[in-house]
């Protein structure tokens, strides 16, 4: 089929070199992106938006497949299989917790027996850590056990410090792609409490999406700005199944997809076809630019502002026409 032998072509960076005239110098790219890191700084997310559009070259440029009714084989055909990533399970912090779960056990019983509590007391004590954790769910809409075992996650496993950054990275690196920009970032729920001051806020990548929330209020969103959602909302998934063969983290953003689609009263039909195409189109983009995606990834990791990734993702692209 001719679409699969034009996209496994497209896995190469094909990149020339343009005029001068044709791209904007180092001084100018760096001068944009600080003017828009400005204004993000400064709320006005309208002007930041205008600025990345009249000034940054690649915002908004990705190259995107033709937008039809893809089936799961020709998915297939094209290396993806959408079961290792569009059903997410966080094998590490599920380990986490049960680790915890035990710790708690085990605790409960050396408490019992240090102590000599009687059978009421240790039902107090069960009662009131129950009602602790259904006070998180139903108020902080579980920050706390998500905080909790973001923050021990990533202090005993150094592959889920670095698969998260890779995640944020994937939807900072399409949403631009794509023309939706960034807006701030945080990778641990430690971060994004100290940013917020608040556990109902997690860890992730914010978006300046105003046009997007107008659109969707009407339950009439442009299919052009669907498109870019959708193709957001998958990014991380899919840059965990390239990078690392399956998908662990990004389990919300699916689900949020999909309470959209069914928002705007998507038959199954076409919420599969919608989501088919922006599966083929982020992942193809991601495989276009991985080696600029783990640059972004490690600025990203170290705490470079919204700008500086701007500028990392211009700078890396100045000379590249296949976006």
């Amino acid at each position: 089929m001719a679409i699969v032998s034009s996209l496994h072509s497209c896995n190469a960076r094909r990149c020339v070199v343009l005029s001068a005239l044709g791209r904007a110098s180092g001084s100018e790219v760096s001068d944009a992106a600080a003017l828009v890191q400005r204004e993000l700084r400064n709320g006005d997310h309208r002007k930041a938006l205008a600025l990345a559009a009249a000034r940054l070259r690649a915002f908004g440029a990705a190259r995107q497949v033709p937008q039809r009714i893809y089936t799961l084989e020709e998915l297939r055909l094209n290396g993806i299989d959408t079961a290792r990533f569009l059903s997410p399970v966080d094998f590490t912090l599920g380990t986490v917790r049960r680790n915890l779960q035990l710790a708690a056990l085990a605790g409960g019983i050396a408490a019992w027996q240090l102590f000599h509590l009687d059978q009421f007391q240790l039902l107090i004590g069960v009662v009131v850590a129950l009602f602790v954790g259904t006070l998180d769910q139903i108020v902080y809409n579980g920050g706390v056990e998500a905080l909790l075992l973001d923050t021990l996650g990533r202090v005993v496993s150094g592959k889920y410090k670095n698969r998260v950054a890779q995640h944020e990275a994937g939807h900072f690196l399409v949403a631009y792609l794509m023309g939706i920009l960034p807006a701030d970032y945080t990778l641990s729920s430690l971060d994004a409490f100290r940013k917020n001051g608040s556990l109902n806020v997690q860890a992730g990548t914010s978006f300046v999406d105003f046009e997007f929330q107008e659109e969707v209020s009407f339950k009439f969103p442009a299919s052009k700005t669907l498109n870019k959602y959708a193709c957001v909302a998958l990014a991380g998934v899919a840059t965990e199944f390239l990078k690392f063969g399956l998908a662990e983290g990004g389990l919300s953003d699916i689900q949020q997809l999909d309470e959209l689609l069914k928002r705007l009263n998507f038959t199954q039909l076409k919420a599969d076809s919608q989501v088919r195409w922006a599966v083929l189109n982020t992942v193809s983009i991601l495989r276009r630019h991985l080696a600029l995606h783990s640059k972004l990834a490690e600025a990203m990791d170290t705490g470079k502002s919204v700008g500086q990734c701007i500028e990392l993702i211009e700078t890396e692209l100045a000379g590249c026409t296949d976006l």
